[in-house]
Formats: C-alpha cells, structure tokens, sequence
C-alpha cells in the first residue's frame, strides 16, 4: 500500500508538499520520512538516487561494487544510525580518497542537487520499509526503527511489508533496489561496517574492504 503525504507540507521550504511514496521529488524519488533532531530539525524527507545514475553495483546499470574503507581503521563521527549525512561529512573530513562508497555518493550531480551522501542504516530500513523490490519473505529480525515515521515498534513479520505497490520500484520496472547487500555510511568497528539486503530487509556488518552495492541519497529538512 502506498503512503500519501500530499497533506503534509513542509515547513520553512516555501509550503513544499510532499508527493507520495516512490514519485519523483527534489532530484530523485521519495521514500518516506525520518525524525532525529541531531541537526536541531525533527523531521527529513529522504530521497532516493535515481538507478541509472545515483547507484552502483552488480545489477545496476552502474556495475563498480565499491569498498567501505580501503584499510581496516576506524573513521571518526561514522556511527550514526540514522544521519547518512553527518557521516558522509565525517567521512570527506577524513579522506574521501580511502572511502570508495562514500567517495561515489559525494561525486555525484544529479538533478540539480549536489548533496548526495552514503545513507546510515536506518535511512536505508526506511526505503526498504516502503519501497521493497521483490515478493520475497522478509526477514523477522528486524524492522524496529525508532527514527520511521511512523515509529516502528516491533520487527517485521515474513509477509509485511509486501513488495512495494509503486510499480518503478518494483524488480521489473525502472527503478528498484537491487535485491542485493548494499553499504550504508554506519561503522560498527576498526574492520566493519553497516549493510542492508534489499531481499529480505537483513542488516549485519561486512568487512570494510568488502566490494558491495550502494545508492546514494539526499534528504529535505521539514
């Protein structure tokens, strides 16, 4: 089912209305909602990257999996749950050279914007929430995520989401994720890193230096 937010207009961004889930918005697609206020504002409309242009990685039109990190140390300011972009930031503070991922967000003009970043985890739970590609079973082990709105509260069951209702996002139309892992911009060590697997919903760690997918986001502050 999709989620309208045509009622919701944005404040201090000239009475913007948010289209629904999955339309195209600000440079890309909408893929829902995010509240933390680590930036003093409540609430973010996250978008995604376009596929042919915004996102790499086997099955994209993109094909260059990329590393995490090319060495096995920590990065500061990296182990945000919620905030792709302060982490993304962190990561150009420290050396965008040595973060291939991050490195091709960061690069990227697309529509105008400039503002792409390598999405935290919990960015990256929320597109998979409302934009999941395939007919898959989810997995039950996750699904809280207490940045969602609304705030999700308990974790998935095998049936729920279903696969997405907006047709691009769909594994046969223009613009899905990849049913594949795909980085965020979360650290969890010195060695690993934060991924999700747009399968089935599961998030765990990979080595930094493993090659994986990403696709970039940005976000509009509400």
């Amino acid at each position: 089912m999709r989620h309208p937010h045509g009622l919701r207009a944005a404040a201090g961004n000239q009475g913007i209305v948010l289209p629904n889930i999955g339309d195209a918005f600000e440079g890309g697609y909408y893929a829902g909602l995010i509240s933390h206020t680590a930036d003093g504002v409540a609430t973010h409309a996250l978008i995604v990257a376009p596929r042919a242009t915004g996102a790499s990685g086997s099955g994209y039109t993109l094909t260059t999996n990329y590393q995490w990190k090319t060495e096995n140390t920590t990065t500061s300011g990296t182990t945000s749950s919620y905030d792709g972009a302060a982490n993304t930031a962190a990561i150009v503070t420290a050396g965008i050279a040595a973060h291939p991922a991050a490195n091709f967000c960061v690069g990227l003009s697309i529509g105008g914007y400039s503002d792409w970043y390598l999405p935290a985890r919990y960015e990256l739970d929320i597109a998979y929430e409302n934009l999941k590609p395939t007919t898959a079973n989810n997995s039950t082990s996750f699904g809280i995520n207490d940045y969602s709105v609304p705030k999700r509260t308990a974790n998935r069951t095998t049936t729920v989401p279903g696969q997405t209702s907006v047709s691009a996002f769909q594994s046969t139309g223009s613009e899905p994720f990849v049913a594949g892992t795909h980085w965020s911009s979360t650290e969890n060590s010195s060695d690993l890193a934060w991924r999700l697997n747009f399968d089935n919903g599961t998030q765990g760690n990979s080595f930094k230096g493993n090659d994986l997918r990403v696709r970039a986001f940005r976000k509009l502050a509400l």
